[in-house]
């Protein structure tokens, strides 16, 4: 069945949204009619287990939830072309291209995308380049956690490369 816009799949990271509905108001808006979509969220690394514990980490955090993950810089230009996720969590060592580059090219072609580089690196040893990628944040991996995300997600418009 398709929803008023179009209909998206759930397995994709995207929920359907009737936005301003106005069933059952008469013509006008109902604010209980409102729906909010999670963010979808994109998860690059190219090790598995950090991929695991990123996805336990948002199955925590509300108002967001897992669209996908990827295992190289160019499958996560790939999945960002198809599922259009809202943040990115991107590793910044990975093969063929690093999470650096891979940015570059994402934040370009899609400057509503919020990218958070995550590594191991102490965000005094981060690459220069880091800063000037496009994203918005980096956070240390054993720094990863639910509140962390939402306070880089909130903080995403600052205008500042933020670290944690």
């Amino acid at each position: 069945m398709g929803y008023p816009g179009g209909s998206r799949r759930r397995g994709a990271g995207h929920t359907p949204a009737l936005h301003g509905s106005t069933l059952g108001s008469g013509g006008r808006p109902c604010k209980n009619d409102l729906v909010t979509s999670p963010r979808s969220v994109l998860v690059v690394d190219d090790q598995a287990p950090f991929r695991a514990a990123a996805r336990a980490v948002l199955r925590r955090l509300e108002g967001f939830e897992f669209a996908g993950e990827a295992s190289s810089g160019r499958e996560a230009i790939d999945l960002v072309d198809r599922l259009h996720p809202a943040l990115v969590l991107m590793d910044i060592n990975m093969p063929e291209m690093s999470g650096i580059e891979a940015t570059r090219q994402i934040t370009a072609a899609h400057p509503d995308v919020v990218v958070i580089l995550c590594s191991t690196y102490d965000a005094t040893d981060l690459p220069p380049a880091a800063s000037h990628s496009g994203a918005t944040a980096y956070v240390n991996k054993e720094r990863l956690a639910s509140d962390t995300i939402r306070r880089l997600w909130e903080e995403r418009d600052s205008g500042t490369f933020a670290t944690c």
